[in-house]
């Protein structure tokens, strides 16, 4: 990718966000939909008896996507006016038209229902490549759902969980993300042709007072976009509440994607599961050896910045003035945008990761063998009441032994004996054989293979197979 070297360029677009997602923020996007826009309104108008031509249409849709930009540039350094300085430009380009372009509408006709669209547009390339992460996430699950794993409670070694266990609760946090983002899209309306402060009064004379005919072109202007209808009520803008809702919905991804690459992090630490590691991959400038999980650090830091980034549109939601004020734009236009750019970027790397994990079998039991004989006490304990031991003097058996071998291992860095130790001692009733079994780590996993077969069957399959028509592979961002 060519870059300016001499000025600044977007990390979001440079190294993070992929193609689709910057086309969709793009300013071909967006002024195409400006135009689409107009397109929409004067169909609406013309269907509902105004003094429109089909060859007028025809030739605004003969230059929907040859933007004229020299000319928009030109003229908007003299009227300081985006709006009109497009409106100007399609009108050069369409002389006929030139007209009945942005008849009876605002500035927000074309900026607030483009902005919606970019949603909805943004939205749908979210919950795609949220999808593969949960396809991904499914099958490593599906794969690892019986091997045995240390499970932590505070970070504390606790009751032994599966590999692929583990992986569900990464899969269902983003299920989760998706389902809310579905529901925001599902109540996701455009603004429509509400005028300039809400009232429909342009559109109302220009229909000369007809209610009906007003109500309908906002109707038709819905479905030529596929909406199923407008906001009831609006000032000027849509509610600004709308971009709140969705910027929540992105900083749940991110919250999602951030506990997903910070356990692999600490997974990585215990030499368990460990991130994608290129042949020619350098680990650390000072120290060769060194396989740091640099893309899981990546996904961290961006998804902290999608999460803080939520905060903008709470502010300006609450901060618009009556109707409407114009301090919403600027930072809206990065807020959002660059929410979208960066969550984008943080999927690109989950499903990177997510489809190249390394297992390390041998270190994972390793681990079990040296934590499982204290969370086996427990069974000992209880096989040997039923056997007509003393309960308190099996417990202080076990809590004496327990300790012993605990000092060893961190004093004297021994391996646990503590079942040497139970099996040498003969006021335990059962036998080695007896012992030796307790400390199965398959007894300890509980219904995990049960519960990662009813949650890929039950929750996963349905997200990919509704989303994931064809896998979607992306190498690491630089």
């Amino acid at each position: 990718m060519s870059k300016n070297h001499s000025g600044y360029n977007s990390a979001l677009s440079g190294r993070y966000a992929g193609k689709e997602m910057q086309y969709v923020f793009s300013e071909d996007f967006k002024f195409s939909t400006w135009r689409k826009l107009w397109i929409a309104l004067a169909k609406a108008e013309k269907e509902l008896g105004l003094n429109i031509t089909d060859e007028q249409i025809d030739e605004m849709e003969a230059h929907i996507y040859d933007i004229n930009y020299d000319v928009a540039e030109a003229r908007e350094k003299e009227v300081r006016h985006d709006v009109m300085s497009h409106v100007y430009a399609f009108g050069v380009q369409c002389p006929k038209a030139a007209p009945i372009i942005h008849l009876g509408a605002t500035s927000c006709y074309v900026g607030d229902n483009t902005d919606v669209i970019i949603l909805r547009q943004a939205s749908d390339i979210i919950l795609k490549k949220a999808a593969q992460v949960v396809k991904n996430l499914s099958d490593f699950a599906e794969k690892y759902k019986a091997l045995p794993c240390l499970a932590y409670t505070h970070l504390q070694p606790a009751q032994l969980t599966t590999v692929g266990k583990r992986a569900t609760l990464w899969a269902n946090d983003f299920i989760n993300d998706i389902k809310n983002l579905e529901f925001q899209l599902s109540n996701l309306k455009l603004l429509g042709s509400k005028g300039t402060t809400g009232t429909q009064a342009s559109f109302l004379e220009l229909f000369d007072g007809d209610e009906e005919k007003v109500k309908k072109s906002e109707e038709l202007i819905a479905e030529y976009f596929n909406f199923n209808s407008c906001v009831p009520v609006s000032g000027q803008t849509y509610s600004r509440k709308t971009d709140y809702y969705f910027l929540s919905a992105l900083s749940g991804f991110a919250q999602s994607a951030y506990k997903f690459a910070d356990d692999l992090r600490l997974l990585q630490s215990f030499e368990e599961v460990e991130e994608p590691f290129a042949k020619s991959q350098i680990g650390s400038s000072a120290m060769p050896y060194k396989r740091n999980p640099m893309r899981s650090e990546r996904i961290c830091s961006l998804s902290r910045y999608i999460i803080n980034n939520a905060l903008n549109p709470a502010v300006t939601a609450s901060t618009q003035w009556l109707e409407r004020s114009l301090d919403d734009s600027a930072n809206r236009r990065i807020s959002i945008s660059e929410s979208f750019l960066a969550l984008d970027g943080v999927l690109n790397m989950c499903i990177n990761i997510s489809d190249g994990l390394v297992v390390y079998e041998k270190v994972i039991e390793r681990r079990v063998k040296e934590k499982l004989p204290f969370m086996a006490t427990e069974n000992i304990l209880m096989e040997s009441v039923k056997r007509g031991a003393n309960r308190q003097i099996i417990h202080e058996i076990i809590k004496d032994y327990s300790h012993e071998a605990t000092l060893a291992v961190k004093l004297e860095g021994k391996s646990n004996n503590l079942i040497e130790r139970l099996i040498d001692d003969e006021r335990i009733p059962l036998n080695e054989e007896e012992i030796n079994e307790s400390i199965s780590p398959q007894k300890y996993i509980g219904r995990s293979v049960s519960q990662v077969d009813e949650f890929i069957n039950n929750f996963a399959k349905p997200i990919i197979n509704q989303y994931c028509e064809e896998s979607i592979k992306f190498e690491p961002a630089l």
